[in-house]
């Protein structure tokens, strides 16, 4: 699978809204896994972890490409279901202020006890375990995270 150029990428963030995955993840405690973000956007707020959908790239085959990115535990995609899909939509792109960001998100609820010790530190500077009470009330969790978490 190809990956775009830069300049292409940011072509593509211009005109089209991009699709991706997201993991709503639960430990067997009933706790949702976070990560303090990085990049633009949603740069230094806590979010799920996820990721984009390649061109010409299975759903199924994403899922298993993005957990193992993300997490460093390749998921099987018939283990999670479907939460739903959601819209993000940011002022800013991860290149520009000026450029914003649209994203169609599909979200999945995954049960897993990931070991926070293990998890990359590239799209995320850290990572915590949030009760759902803890996460409603932060400020510092970004209200795309929380919508996924509205009316349950």
């Amino acid at each position: 699978m190809n990956l775009l150029s830069d300049d292409d990428f940011l072509r593509v963030i211009q005109n089209t809204p991009l699709v991706s995955i997201d993991f709503i993840i639960q430990n067997s405690s009933g706790e949702f896994l976070l990560g303090k973000r990085l990049n633009k956007p949603a740069k230094n707020f806590w979010f799920v972890p996820g990721g984009r959908i390649r061109k010409n790239e299975k759903i199924e085959d994403a899922f298993l490409r993005l957990t193992f990115d993300e997490l460093k535990t390749p998921l099987e995609f018939n283990g999670a279901a479907l939460r739903g899909v959601y819209q993000h939509h940011y002022e800013d792109s991860y290149a520009s202020d000026n450029i914003s960001t649209h994203y169609v998100v599909l979200a999945y609820d995954v049960n897993e006890d990931v070991n926070l010790e293990r998890l990359p530190l590239e799209q995320h500077n850290s990572y915590k375990w949030f009760d759902i009470n803890e996460l409603m009330k932060s400020d510092d969790v970004h209200l795309y995270t929380k919508n996924y978490f509205q009316n349950r």
